[in-house]
C-alpha cells in the first residue's frame, strides 16, 4: 500500500506538504500541487480516514444502531437517516442488534471505541442500563422508535395513530373489536398502541373484552396464532382487529381466510406502518402510514443540530395519515 511519505518522497516535498495538499489547507505553488496530484492519481493513493479522523478530530461517519435489519420500517428509517447525513457528507456504520437488548448496549460502546462523530439509535426498549450507558456517552446521540427520558428523541405519535385508526372502525358501526399487540416493554410500540385502542374504546363507552385482546411478535406467523387464540376463546367473536403492524395484520387475515370468513364483511382489518405488501393483499389492508423515512430524516437532522450548532432539542414527534383501503 502507497504511504503519505512515499508520496512525499516521489515528488519531493515534504509529507507536510502532501498533507496540505490533500486537505487543501495552507500555501502550496500550483506546480508542486500539479505534481502531487499527478502522483496520487498515478499510484492509486487513498488517504487513511483513521489518520485524517486523528488530525480533524472528526471521522464523518455516524454510528446507526438497528433492531433488526430485515424490516421494512428500520430500512426506511435508514434510508432516511442515510440520505439526509450524506447531504453533509456523513457516512453511516450500521450495527443490527436483531431485538438483543444486550446488544443495544454492546453496539453502544463498540461505536463510541470506532471514534464515530455521534450515534443514532432504533430502539425497542428504555432500559435503564441502556439510559446509564447513553447518558456515559461524550458525542451526539438521538434516539429513534422510543422517546428516553434528558435523550434526544425523534418518535411518532403511536397513542394518536391507533386512537384514530380505532375510531374508524367504530365509525364504520363496529363494537366488539380485538386487538393484536406485542410486548409493552416496547413502550412506544406495545404499550401506547394499546392505550390508544383502549381509549378509543372508553371514550365511545365500548366494552373491552379482555380476552380479545391478544399479545404477539412481529412476525406475520404470530399475528396468525393470535387471531386463532382470540377466535377460539369464546363463541362470540369480535367484527374487527386492529393490529399494532401490517405483518400482524397480515397473518390475522391469512387464519379469518382459512376459517371461512370474508374480510372485511364478516370481519373488519386494520394494521399500522403502510408495508409494501399492505397494498397486494387481498382485500387490500387499512393501515397508518407513520412516515418512516420522514422520521429518519428528521433523526438525522435532530443529530446534526447537535453536531453542527450544538442545537439539542429533547422530543421531536412525527405526524401520521391513515390509509382507508378494502378491509374495513
Amino acid at each position: 500500500m502507497v504511504t503519505m511519505k512515499e508520496i512525499a518522497r516521489l515528488a519531493n516535498v515534504s509529507s507536510a506538504t502532501v498533507s496540505r495538499v490533500l486537505n487543501n489547507s495552507g500555501y502550496v505553488s500550483d506546480d508542486v500541487r500539479k505534481r502531487i496530484l499527478k502522483i496520487i492519481n498515478e499510484t492509486g493513493y487513498i488517504p487513511s480516514e483513521h489518520a485524517k479522523a486523528l488530525r480533524t478530530k472528526q471521522s464523518n461517519v455516524i454510528g446507526v444502531i438497528l433492531p433488526k435489519l430485515s424490516t421494512e420500517t428500520a430500512s426506511r428509517i435508514v434510508n432516511g437517516i442515510s440520505e439526509e447525513l450524506a447531504k453533509h457528507g456523513y457516512q453511516i456504520l450500521l450495527t443490527n442488534t436483531n431485538l438483543d437488548p444486550e446488544k443495544e448496549i454492546e453496539y453502544v460502546k463498540l461505536l463510541k471505541s470506532k471514534q464515530v462523530d455521534g450515534i443514532i439509535l432504533l430502539a425497542t426498549n428504555r432500559g435503564e442500563d441502556l439510559l446509564n450507558e447513553i447518558k456515559k456517552l461524550r458525542i451526539p446521540f438521538v434516539a429513534t422508535g422510543q422517546e428516553m427520558e434528558g435523550i434526544p428523541s425523534v418518535i411518532n405519535n403511536n397513542f394518536q395513530a391507533a386512537k384514530d385508526i380505532t375510531n374508524l372502525l367504530i365509525e364504520k358501526g363496529h363494537r366488539n373489536i380485538a386487538f393484536i399487540g406485542v410486548d409493552e416493554v416496547d413502550y412506544e410500540v406495545g404499550y401506547k398502541r394499546k392505550a390508544g385502542y383502549l381509549a378509543a374504546l372508553e371514550e365511545n363507552q365500548l366494552p373491552v373484552f379482555h380476552k380479545w385482546i391478544g399479545k404477539a411478535d412481529f412476525s406475520i406467523e404470530s399475528g396468525y396464532a393470535t387471531a386463532k387464540q382470540i377466535f377460539s376463546v369464546s363463541s362470540e367473536s369480535p367484527t374487527a382487529i386492529v393490529a399494532v403492524t401490517d405483518r400482524l395484520a397480515i397473518g390475522a387475515m391469512e387464519y379469518l381466510k382459512e376459517q371461512g370468513l370474508e374480510v372485511p364483511s364478516d370481519v373488519a382489518l386494520a394494521g399500522m406502518g403502510a408495508s409494501v405488501l399492505s397494498k397486494y393483499v387481498v382485500p387490500k389492508l387499512t393501515t397508518v402510514d407513520l412516515l418512516s423515512e420522514h422520521t429518519g430524516a428528521e433523526a438525522a437532522k435532530t443529530l446534526l443540530g447537535i453536531l453542527q450548532e450544538g442545537i439539542s432539542l429533547e422530543k421531536k414527534q412525527i405526524e401520521y395519515r391513515l390509509i382507508i383501503r378494502d378491509s374495513i
